[in-house]
């Protein structure tokens, strides 16, 4: 059985530096391995542009073997005779995890030749990568057209629950956005409008709104392309019984930097000089009362630059308002997803997903690729 698995995972000094999505993937790992399947798993890890040491899948390997709690076979490579003998070897229940999967550079392009070659090495195939669904790639969506296909537990999960917040949510629904740009979330917030009570805006993405406005942005970051999208936005609720609410106040630095002069400014015109690091308090308890009388909440993206220490304040305000909220609560990968982890509140959640792009074009209403190829989509 192939099985693809979402192991991208940070690392750190050659290591694992949060294995959120290694204890994602563990469910079906041992699901399949109680039902004596020979696992061969494959999984990309970064951006590399070819075999690179720095993007191998050993520090994985050796974390994973100790989750597992059963010896972990490991491929130098991703196919090829000595992949393919090492997968006839296996007995039911063990796996034989393969090197980076964009080692290949067919991988990116969906090449039809990889996709056979990981074919050969098994019956059938199974998808638990849901982070990388949105991709047509090689081991998302070409392999799926040559072995009979299906979801993992995980992939499963991720498609009903957040299918269910923009399908059928328990109203009233909140959602709140945060990041760096407008031009990642323009699908969700023009999705959301006609769905939700009001979505809460926060993140260095509040700026191309201000801008938009007039209002005065310092030296916060603006994306250029976000301004005009974010006009777009304003004028599309207006028309809408969606609220789209924009910070009160701020936190300023004079830089992007831990130990950075700072200040609290009760408003939003930012002077030269400045920038803005982090919603304030005052936009904080509000979006947390806001939250606090929803029947569901979507959160994706922090409301500033949590990881300095003196800009946390917002998104761990935030936080711990969805994770106590009564409403159900369902949080977005990436940045989101990491700050829970780090505020001690990922348990606190009803599902944090573990899919960046994945889960904001599934909430757009975009058909996933690596999904829509499976014969039980």
């Amino acid at each position: 059985m192939l099985l693809r698995a979402d192991l991208n995972v940070p690392l750190e000094d050659e290591h694992v530096a949060d294995d959120t999505r290694i204890e994602a993937a563990l469910p079906t790992l041992s699901l399949l391995r109680e039902g004596g399947a020979r696992i061969v798993l494959v999984s990309h890890l970064g951006r590399p542009k070819g075999p690179d040491p720095a993007f191998s899948m050993r520090p994985v390997a050796e974390r994973l073997d100790e989750r597992l709690g059963a010896p972990l076979g490991r491929a130098d490579a991703v196919v090829g005779e000595e992949v393919r003998a090492a997968a006839e070897e296996l007995d039911p229940g063990q796996v034989l995890l393969l090197e980076n999967s964009r080692f290949e550079p067919g991988e990116t392009k969906n090449d039809p030749e990889l996709a056979g070659r990981l074919a050969q090495l098994a019956e059938l195939y199974v998808n638990d990568a849901f982070g990388s669904s949105h991709r047509a790639h090689a081991t998302t969506e070409g392999v799926a057209q040559l072995l009979p296909a299906y979801a993992g537990l995980l992939l499963e999960r991720e498609v009903v629950e957040l299918s269910s917040v923009r399908d059928a949510p328990e109203q009233p629904l909140i959602v709140i956005l945060g990041g760096a740009k407008v031009s990642d979330k323009i699908g969700v917030i023009e999705s959301f409008l006609e769905r939700a009570e009001a979505i809460l805006i926060g993140g260095a993405m509040c700026f191309s709104f201000f801008s938009a406005q007039g209002t005065p942005t310092g030296e916060s970051l603006v994306e250029e392309e976000g301004v005009v999208l974010a006009s777009r936005a304003l004028e599309a609720a207006e028309g809408s019984g969606c609220e789209l609410v924009l910070p009160s106040d701020l936190e300023l630095g004079r830089a992007f930097a831990e130990g950075t002069e700072r200040r609290h400014l009760d408003g939003t015109e930012v002077p030269d000089g400045w920038m803005g690091l982090d919603i304030g308090p005052g936009t904080a308890d509000a979006y947390a009362e806001r939250i606090a009388l929803a029947g569901t909440v979507l959160w994706n993206g922090p409301m500033g630059a949590f990881e300095l220490e003196p800009f946390a304040a917002g998104t761990r305000r935030v936080a711990e308002a969805v994770a106590e909220g009564p409403g159900k609560s369902i949080v977005g990968g990436g940045d989101s997803a990491a700050a829970l982890v780090e505020f001690g509140l990922a348990e606190k959640v009803d599902w944090l997903s573990t899919g960046g792009g994945a889960s904001l074009e599934l909430l757009e209403g975009k058909e996933l690729p690596g999904v829509e190829a499976l014969d039980d989509a």
